[in-house]
């Protein structure tokens, strides 16, 4: 974890430097266990990121995941028992992509 360059927030500087070790290097920093889950959102994110070239913020992330998971998967309660605090600023992290711009 040394090697790598995290900002301020502790966002990764080199979004190429993320692979699945790091994920879970990263959510190890928030005491967080990686599951099968965890990972099915941070893909999911993964695949917005792709798609619109920025990290959602909180609720534009539950509705892409109820849109693409289901409301059962897509909802706060869920995408919080998962990564705790603020879901979309966590899981933005540990899947290695920028801060959401208008989370808080």
């Amino acid at each position: 974890m040394s090697d790598l360059k995290l900002d301020k927030d502790g966002y990764l500087v080199n979004l190429s430097d993320w692979n699945p070790e790091v994920a879970g290097q990263l959510a190890a920093e928030d005491h967080v266990i990686l599951t099968h889950e965890h990972w099915e959102i941070l893909n999911l994110l993964r695949e917005y990121y792709q798609q619109f070239e920025h990290a959602p913020s909180q609720r534009p992330f539950v509705k892409y995941v109820a849109n693409q998971l289901g409301k059962e998967k897509g909802n706060s309660l869920y995408l919080m028992k998962l990564f705790p605090g603020s879901p979309a600023k966590l899981a933005a992290r540990i899947a290695g992509l920028p801060r959401p711009t208008n989370c808080f």
